[in-house]
């Protein structure tokens, strides 16, 4: 099964090096145990254990990633069958990156994440999959050379983020809507800077953003501002090359920023006067 709960050959339930199958399997995930409201003394007394294992989910993925390069997270619905044309979108989405030079970032799972995935290995990139324990069978789609399984989903969406210029968003569903808008809101909130996010299908986005201008702009809950954020597209060229450009301008605006601040020390360095020794000079 998916973490969308769709079924997909299993190849064991993994949590950290042990490999479970059947009747093995947990009937709750990390997560779940976590978040449960109704935990008795002696599980809130592991707390400080857990907090351990939360911090070495981060470093783990931390050292697997911190090398990758240059890479865009994929999105999109797990329920997309190769024969759609959203899965040949995301096919085609994974190989045009590769081609610019990124390495490629998924859930790990089938649909839309499979697609983007299968595009990036067959067009001999890094094609990254980033898993989650979930209480059923699951494991990261074939295409996939680099993966990492995580038990907290806090963990592994920070790993989109922090080793990613952009995200590209095909369609899918809650999943894909949460990586969507917490995206736009780090966006919005300035958390992350020039961060890049399109999305692929007029058809399906419009009614979306149709209703956030519509809606939320005219409730004054946004600004005008924030209706920029994102960039719409059905042309998955289109969507590559507006990630691709948006990293080109974000270097060169912080070049030119590095240089500037260089300068301006330079200037204050060569304004500063030099003491005799007799006074305290060097």
């Amino acid at each position: 099964m998916s973490d969308e709960g769709i079924p997909q050959s299993g190849r064991g339930y993994r949590r950290g090096p042990v490999l479970l199958r059947g009747k093995q399997i947990p009937r709750t995930t990390t997560d779940q145990r976590l978040l449960a409201p109704d935990q008795d003394t002696e599980w809130l007394h592991s707390d400080p254990w857990r907090v351990l294992r939360i911090q070495s989910e981060f470093v783990e993925g931390f050292g697997a990633l911190a090398e990758l390069g240059k890479a865009v997270s994929v999105f999109g619905s797990a329920r997309t069958k190769p024969d759609h044309a959203d899965y040949q979108a995301g096919e085609t989405v994974g190989r045009l990156l590769v081609e610019a030079g990124y390495s490629v970032i998924t859930g790990g799972g089938p649909g839309v994440m499979e697609a983007a995935n299968k595009g990036a290995a067959q067009a001999g990139g890094t094609s990254v999959g980033l898993g989650i324990e979930l209480p059923f069978e699951q494991g990261v789609n074939e295409y996939v050379n680099l993966g990492i399984n995580f038990r907290y989903f806090f963990a592994r969406k920070t790993m989109f983020l922090k080793y990613a210029q952009g995200f590209i968003v095909l369609p899918g569903g809650f999943g894909t809507f949460d990586e969507l808008f917490e995206a736009v809101t780090l966006v919005q909130t300035h958390k992350v800077t020039q961060f890049p996010i399109v999305l692929v299908g007029t058809e399906y986005w419009s009614g979306l953003l149709e209703w956030v201008r519509s809606t939320a702009l005219a409730h004054g809950t946004i600004s005008d501002v924030d209706l920029d954020i994102v960039h719409l597209t059905d042309d998955p060229a289109e969507a590559v090359r507006h990630v691709v450009q948006r990293a080109h301008q974000i270097a060169a605006e912080k070049a030119a920023l590095q240089a500037a601040a260089a300068a301006e020390r330079a200037t204050e360095d060569a304004a500063e006067p030099v003491l005799p020794r007799s006074l305290g000079g060097s």
